[in-house]
This record gives structure tokens, C-alpha cells and sequence, in this order.
């Protein structure tokens, strides 16, 4: 195939691959602002006037702000946990890896990633209800501990791009290991942070089975559940159920659009050493 043949393939596929995206989001877009009257005349059509009524009939039937507020605290508490214990967990075993309790520790992290949830779910539910935390609490244990072996695994490789000649400055200088790892390094490893602050964003504030089996009381429930709950109440109302989960996505893909060039340079700069 002579070059003209693959530009022409590999825009064809780019083309494909961004219908595959767009077109969904379009339909959400336009039937969230619909009346079910004009989404029975045009499913593709765009609507006659801009209104805002199936977002706020939407937020009153599925408790859209107290949702929104359980999953902010779970969301922002969890990976303030995640960056606090995975960056002095990674900073111990990025500089001890010629020990071997460390490269053990270190095994033992990256080893977690191949476990999925679903093998631990019935003796972690036993073991939080033991503990009376079936709750947001609970929850958040979860995700600070599950969290822990992605954070591990890209902090010890970021670790290697950040020169020991710094942390032996900055000892030489009179700062002790705390203050050297928390004035010095930690600004260092933004990139990294911003990276994992994202991509566990998106997992948190998605994510649907952890709070179905851990969430007992309706009135802790995320905004996953109450879409679940929501669409199965109201399901022949597509337009409110669309304007629903477009107020779950929106907050999301701001936040994703705003950082998303760090999780490229996060990841790209923890390759170079």
C-alpha cells in the first residue's frame, strides 16, 4: 500500500473512531434538551428552544445536590488519601530498591492492579460490616487503599526522573527528610500528581459497583446510584434521563479538559530517566 493509501486509512479510521464518540454525545445533547413530543417527531433534530426544564425536573426527582455532595466529599477525600499515602510510600521505595523488603513491598503494590474487585467483594463487605462501615467512610477506605497500587507504581517509576543530587542538597542545606520530601521533591512530582488526581477523578466519581455493595442508606448515595435508581423509575422519560446524565458527565469532562495535558506529560516525563 503506497502512502497515499495509508493517509487515506489512517483518516478514515480517525474519522470512524471520532463518530464513535461524538455521535452519542450529540444525542444525549440535544434529546436532554428536548420535549418528549419533538424527540417522537425527530430523534436527530435539534430542539426548538433552548430550555432548561428537563435538567431541573431531573435534579428534583433523583436529589441531584445531595447525591452531587456525598460523591464530591468521597471523591476529593479518597484521593487526597491516595496522593498523601502513595507519594511517601513510593518516595521509601523508589530510594531503598536495593533492599529487598522494599522490592518486596514494591512487588506487593504493583501486584494488587491484577486483582479485580469483584474476587475481593464478599470478605471486604463481611470485614466493613464488622466494622459498622458500611458507609461513605467505608467507601472511602476502599478507594484510598485500592487507590494506593496505581499511585505506587507510577510514582516509583516517576521517582527516577527526579535526581538523588537534590534530596542530598537539600539534606546538606539543614532540612530534614520531612521537610526535604514535602518543600522539595513533592513540588517535583506535580505532573505525576495531576495525572493520578485525574485519572482516579474519573474512576471515583463513575464508579458504580463499589457504592452499590458498600452504600446501605439511600441518603449517603453517590450519583451513580441515583441515576441507576432514576432510570429505572422514569425510564420511558429519556429527555430527563439524558439531562440527568449529562449533569454527571458535565463536571467530569470539565475537569478532564482543563488537566488533561498534564496526564500526557505525567506519564511521558516518569518514562525518561
Amino acid at each position: 500500500m503506497d502512502t497515499t493509501g495509508k493517509k487515506i486509512g489512517l483518516y478514515s479510521f480517525i474519522i470512524i473512531g471520532a463518530l464513535c464518540i461524538l455521535f452519542p454525545m450529540y444525542l444525549t445533547v440535544v434529546t436532554a434538551f428536548k420535549s418528549p413530543e419533538e424527540s417522537s417527531q425527530s430523534l436527530l433534530g435539534l430542539p426548538s428552544s433552548l430550555s432548561f426544564n428537563n435538567f431541573i425536573q431531573a435534579a428534583e426527582m433523583s436529589n441531584y445536590v445531595g447525591a452531587f455532595f456525598n460523591t464530591f466529599t468521597i471523591t476529593v477525600v479518597s484521593i487526597i488519601f491516595i496522593i498523601f499515602i502513595g507519594s511517601i510510600a513510593s518516595f521509601a521505595i523508589a530510594r531503598n530498591q536495593d533492599q529487598l523488603f522494599y522490592r518486596i513491598m514494591y512487588y506487593f503494590f504493583v501486584s494488587g492492579l491484577f486483582v479485580p474487585f469483584q474476587v475481593m467483594m464478599l470478605p471486604l463487605i463481611q470485614q466493613l460490616n464488622n466494622l459498622d462501615m458500611l458507609n461513605n467512610w467505608g467507601l472511602i477506605l476502599l478507594y484510598a487503599t485500592y487507590g494506593q497500587f496505581q499511585a505506587v507504581f507510577l510514582y516509583v517509576a516517576y521517582f527516577k526522573s527526579v535526581p538523588r543530587e537534590i534530596e542530598d542538597a537539600a539534606l546538606i542545606d539543614g532540612c530534614g527528610v520531612f521537610r526535604m520530601f514535602w518543600y522539595v521533591i513533592f513540588p517535583m512530582l506535580k505532573p505525576m500528581t495531576i495525572t493520578l488526581v485525574v485519572l482516579n477523578l474519573i474512576w471515583i466519581w463513575n464508579d458504580f459497583l463499589m457504592p452499590l455493595v458498600i452504600l446501605q442508606d439511600s441518603s449517603e448515595w453517590t450519583l451513580p446510584l441515583m441515576q441507576y435508581v432514576f432510570e429505572s423509575q422514569y425510564t420511558a422519560n429519556f429527555n430527563l434521563a439524558f439531562a440527568s446524565y449529562l449533569m454527571v458527565l458535565l463536571p467530569v469532562i470539565l475537569i478532564y479538559l482543563f488537566l488533561q495535558k498534564h496526564i500526557i506529560g505525567g506519564v511521558s516525563d516518569g518514562a525518561v530517566k
